[in-house]
């Protein structure tokens, strides 16, 4: 048995809140696994202050989620892995080129925010893709491990790096958290840590003080 690839076009979905006037930041939102961008976004619609265009892309691996028949969507499973995150990242690419064709890069702030897996989505993104985001928002999910961090220490450490985490998430516990905080220490990667009392969620509360509201 012979494994083969070949590159096929698909189509991908993504959902935007529009500024009122000429946006002063441009946000990129990426959602967890099994969710979708149109529910994602809403968490971001109280932090819409007339001046953000915020976009949240949608994973191209859609999937019924397990009991009943909402779908939802993933940015990649262990299955052909890197073929995945090549897709994902030339779609990804693809995006900020089309936002950037009628915003101009020089009159904005990039942020980058990405939640649970779509967190090792944003840190592949940012530190592989084309993107330059000046700040780069990884709630309740890390660094992925494949990531080689000696090699892109630098291109890590020059966005504002923040990491969000909910003090009860039942996924990122505070023995993830600290191996985390000593793998950015240990290759001198700055950063900030913001706490809330809750779960593996977007905390409204928080979003508003990040989003500086």
């Amino acid at each position: 048995m012979k494994e083969h690839h070949l590159g096929v076009q698909r189509t991908a979905r993504y959902y935007t809140l529009e500024p009122e006037e000429e946006p002063q930041e441009v946000w990129f939102v990426l959602h967890g696994y099994g969710q979708l961008a149109q529910y994602f976004l809403r968490h971001f619609e109280a932090v819409q202050n007339g001046r953000r265009l915020i976009v949240a892309p949608e994973a191209l691996s859609r999937h019924y989620l397990p009991g009943h028949q909402r779908v939802g969507a993933s940015w990649m499973t262990k299955e052909d892995r890197v073929a995945e995150v090549a897709d994902y990242l030339a779609y990804l690419d693809a995006l900020h080129d089309r936002i950037f064709e009628r915003v101009d890069r020089r009159r904005v702030t990039v942020h980058v925010l990405g939640f649970s897996q779509g967190g090792a989505t944003a840190s592949r993104w940012t530190t592989l893709g084309r993107i330059d985001a000046d700040r780069l928002i990884l709630w309740a999910s890390d660094v992925p491990p494949d990531l080689d961090l000696p090699a892109h220490a630098t291109a890590i450490g020059r966005r504002a790096l923040t990491l969000v985490v909910g003090t009860r998430d039942e996924y990122v516990t505070p023995a993830l958290l600290a191996e985390q905080e000593a793998l950015l220490t240990g290759h001198q990667i700055p950063y900030r840590l913001h706490t809330f009392a809750g779960t593996h969620t977007i905390d409204p509360d928080t979003l508003m003080v990040l989003a500086g509201n």
